[in-house]
């Protein structure tokens, strides 16, 4: 009888470790169909963008470069303004962050405090700037009638601050700051200023790296406000400075001979892609290393605050 049960323990071990395999190989098979899906197109712009165009355009580059080149990218070197708008981003994207993370974290703080008079009305207001805005117009207005035209402040203040970031470093705040260490911090006498400092934000080193990431990420993408506040070429972000490498170098109907038109095609369709890589090369090769603080800050999101 003893034996019987034994045999069956074992056997019923044997199946559910074979279940447990062919769960992990189901799982790996789906989770590398995903990473192709995902990282193939990334590569491909990689490897066209050393690849001749023509072979490019007839489908021959598909798993490594054909008749590699590197003249598109020493197209775009060749501008002094690449530098330059490579300069005015990382200023833009630094400076814009540290003014964000002034403004988002001690807000957000202020309205998890239940003895804040009038939180709910706050959040309405600020849940409201999320569904209905002032429109282009009347925002160039405000920008012009603070004299912010064609300044590095015109790229920083009208986005000094995000509702969604706004609220998510709230939930984080009313979920991870319990009241009782408020208490606790009051009777020993540390003022609100002092448990800000000394407790909370010590405390929060997570949501503070999602917020640094998502405004960061958000800083280095942004071209429309360049567009619309920026006259002086040497103040263009990197974004607009590509954008006109690549409109410079496009096909040229007044291009009359064949050989030439033909050139220009070529190098054209290799600073396409070149720009590609330029302009988020530095977010390839961070995202890696801070891809679990996006998912963080996704689950915190997605939790009722």
């Amino acid at each position: 009888m003893l034996q019987t049960e034994l045999a069956a323990g074992r056997k019923r071990k044997i199946s559910e470790t074979r279940a447990d395999r062919i769960f992990d190989v189901m799982n790996y098979v789906i989770l590398t169909i995903c990473l192709l899906l995902v990282a193939y197109p990334l590569y491909f712009v990689v490897i066209a963008s050393i690849s001749d165009p023509v072979d490019v355009n007839a489908g021959k580059v598909i798993l490594y470069p054909v008749k590699a080149t590197m003249d598109g990218y020493r197209r775009i070197l060749e501008y002094d303004s690449f530098f330059s708008g490579y300069r005015n981003t990382l200023l833009y994207t630094g400076l814009g962050t540290l003014v964000n993370m002034l403004i988002t974290v001690p807000a957000a703080y202020a309205l998890s405090r239940k003895d804040l008079v009038g939180r709910n009305f706050f959040m309405m207001l600020i849940t409201f700037t999320m569904i209905f805005s002032g429109g282009l117009m009347p925002t160039f207005l405000l920008v012009r009638g603070l004299n912010l035209l064609d300044t590095i402040w015109a790229m920083v203040l009208p986005v000094a601050v995000s509702s969604w970031n706004l609220i998510v470093a709230r939930t984080f705040f009313q979920q991870t700051i319990p009241d009782d260490l408020l208490e606790a911090a009051q009777l020993d006498g540390a003022t609100n200023v002092q448990f800000f400092m000394k407790v909370v934000l010590p405390l929060s080193k997570s949501i503070l790296a999602v917020l640094v990431l998502f405004y960061a990420v958000s800083h280095w993408n942004r071209y429309q406000e360049a567009l619309f506040y920026l006259r002086t070429d040497s103040k263009r972000p990197l974004q607009l400075v590509l954008r006109s490498i690549l409109f410079e170098n496009s096909m040229n109907d007044m291009v009359d001979d064949a050989a030439n038109l033909a050139a220009q095609m070529r190098l054209g369709e290799l600073i396409k892609y070149g720009v590609i890589i330029a302009s988020s090369l530095p977010l390839l090769i961070l995202y890696p290393f801070l891809q679990r603080y996006f998912i963080q800050g996704v689950m915190i999101g997605a939790v009722k605050g």
